[in-house]
C-alpha cells in the first residue's frame, strides 16, 4: 500500500502506521478504522498523543480543506474503538480455538511453542505472572522468537470478551483468528503508548496494524 502522510508529525509512513479518519454526512470527523469508508481521508499516527494534538491544533480542518467539526473526545472515541475491536477479535479466537485461558494452560501453551501472545489481567498477581514469565523468556531464550505480552484489560472485561468466568491469563494460538487479534490487540498497545513487552531487552515490533 502506497504510503500516507502523518497530518500532526508530516511524517510518511504505511497505512499500517496510521489511522484514518473522514467526514461524516453531518460533517464531523469520525475515525475509519478499516480504511474502508469513502471520501478523502486525512491520516494521523497510531498514537492517542499524536490525535490528541490534531485535535487541539485544528489540523482535521487544514487536512480537509473545509471547516468541520472534530469532537473534542476523539482521542477516548478511537480507544473505545480499538479496544472494542481487540475484545472481539479475542471472543472470535477463542471460538476457533485459537485462545486459551488459565495459568496452566497458558504456561504449557508458551513451553510447548504454541502461545503467539500472552494477554495478563491488570488485576493479576504477581506470583502467577512471575510463573508465566519464567517460561516466556526461557522459551525465547530456547528459540530466539519473542511471544508478546499485553495488559491492557481488567479480569472483567477479559471476561466478558472470552464468554464469562474470572480470566486472568489468556494465550493467544498460532492462526488466522489468533493472528488478527494479536494485531488487534498491538494496535490499541500502541495507541496508548503501552508497547507489548515481546523481547528480554524490551524491543517492540513496528507493524502493528487495527486491521486484520
Amino acid at each position: 500500500m502506497n504510503p500516507r502522510t502523518c497530518i500532526v508529525t508530516r511524517q510518511s509512513l504505511d497505512p499500517a502506521e496510521l489511522i484514518r479518519f473522514v467526514r461524516d454526512p453531518e460533517n464531523r470527523v469520525v475515525p475509519d478504522l478499516k480504511r474502508r469508508l469513502p471520501g478523502r481521508g486525512a491520516h494521523v499516527s497510531i498514537s492517542r498523543e499524536a490525535v490528541e494534538t490534531a485535535v487541539k491544533r485544528r489540523l482535521f480542518a487544514r487536512a480537509f480543506r473545509v471547516a468541520v467539526e472534530t469532537p473534542a473526545d476523539l482521542g477516548a472515541m478511537v480507544d473505545r474503538l480499538l479496544a472494542s475491536q481487540a475484545m472481539g477479535s479475542l471472543g472470535l479466537a477463542r471460538k476457533a480455538g485459537q485462545l486459551v485461558a488459565g495459568a496452566a494452560k497458558v504456561e504449557g501453551a508458551v513451553r510447548t511453542g504454541r502461545a503467539v501472545g500472552l494477554l495478563q489481567s491488570l488485576e493479576a498477581a504477581e506470583d502467577g505472572m512471575r510463573k508465566i514469565e519464567a517460561v516466556r523468556r526461557a522459551r525465547q531464550r530456547e528459540t530466539g522468537h519473542p511471544v508478546a505480552r499485553f495488559r491492557l484489560f481488567g479480569t472483567d472485561e477479559i471476561s466478558l470478551a472470552l464468554g464469562g468466568g474470572n480470566v486472568i491469563h489468556a494465550a493467544i494460538l498460532a492462526g488466522d483468528a489468533g493472528s488478527a487479534a494479536l494485531k488487534r490487540l498491538e494496535a490499541l498497545a500502541r495507541y496508548r503508548g503501552e508497547f507489548p513487552d515481546e523481547a528480554i531487552d524490551g524491543a517492540v515490533r513496528g507493524d502493528s496494524s487495527p486491521e486484520h
